[in-house]
């Protein structure tokens, strides 16, 4: 059996934007330029770029939230491109995305409770006493409260905001979590929490994940290997260690020289 959860062969994407002094001109960009990566079952690869690399539309990409121009994105062996409604539903099931923002991210109508049910209620995961169980025991893993369930996310800080976005994804017991810059927008202080909680519960649930950031800082400690994309191209690829010690591309080596306090920081970050 392969050891290759995920496998996104030569994917591009291209956007037509609008140019020219007023707007009325079109002209085409690549979000994705012939993107090809793999991700290995248990482990972590986190996606490193600027701004406007293209790392969130690959992501989008990957969970068919966008239509690919070309490409193929292959789940567990399955073409997801080959998949539609209950199929492919079935199959998101085990795909699932903790977002950048826990401020824009959770329904602010909605009690916590039904927010990290509600994945379970779409797909018909047992009955109601089963669920509200279900949600009990995942708000206690992610470090809240069985009282937190009626609450509302105002009642909550950002750092327990994402911590109901990181239980409304794992509640459906995923394979494989793309994790989208999901502490950068939180405080320092918080970040180092929330990222000792996605190692402690993928160690506990046998998680993929695939991690979003602009931050290799933050990288270091997250991921077993690293691709860096520049202007929707994956210019580099490799073991962390690898890049950190001997990163190949210029542009490597700039986003490494932009790392703040670089020794200094990292080793007190986790």
């Amino acid at each position: 059996m392969s050891d290759i959860i995920l496998s996104a062969s030569h994917l591009t994407k291209t956007y037509r934007q609008r140019s020219g002094r007023f707007g009325f001109g079109r002209k085409l960009v690549k979000a994705l330029d012939d993107v090809s990566i793999n991700i290995k079952t248990g482990s972590t690869l986190a996606i490193v770029g600027e701004s406007g690399s293209g790392k969130s539309t690959l992501a989008r990409c990957l969970l068919q939230l966008l239509p690919l121009d070309a490409g193929t994105v292959q789940f567990q062996g399955q073409d997801l491109a080959a998949l539609s409604g209950d199929a492919l539903r079935a199959v998101r099931r085990h795909l699932q995305m903790v977002f950048q923002d826990p401020f824009a991210s959770l329904n602010p109508r909605m009690k916590v409770g039904e927010i990290v049910g509600e994945g379970l209620l779409i797909h018909n995961l047992g009955d109601a006493q089963e669920r509200t169980r279900k949600v009990l025991q995942m708000l206690e893993r992610v470090g809240l409260s069985a009282a937190d369930i009626n609450k509302y996310p105002h009642e909550f800080s950002g750092g327990q905001r994402q911590r109901v976005g990181i239980a409304r994804a794992l509640v459906l017991e995923p394979k494989l979590v793309i994790c989208d810059e999901p502490v950068s927008a939180l405080d320092v202080s918080i970040q180092a929490q929330i990222l000792l909680l996605l190692k402690e519960l993928q160690q506990e649930m046998g998680l993929s994940y695939l991690f979003i950031s602009h931050d290799l800082r933050i990288v270091r400690h997250m991921a077993d290997e690293i691709a860096v994309m520049h202007d929707g191209k994956i210019v580099e690829q490799g073991e962390v260690e690898s890049i950190y010690s001997s990163p190949q591309q210029a542009y490597t080596q700039n986003l490494l020289n932009s790392i703040p306090g670089r020794q200094r920081r990292t080793a007190s970050l986790i």
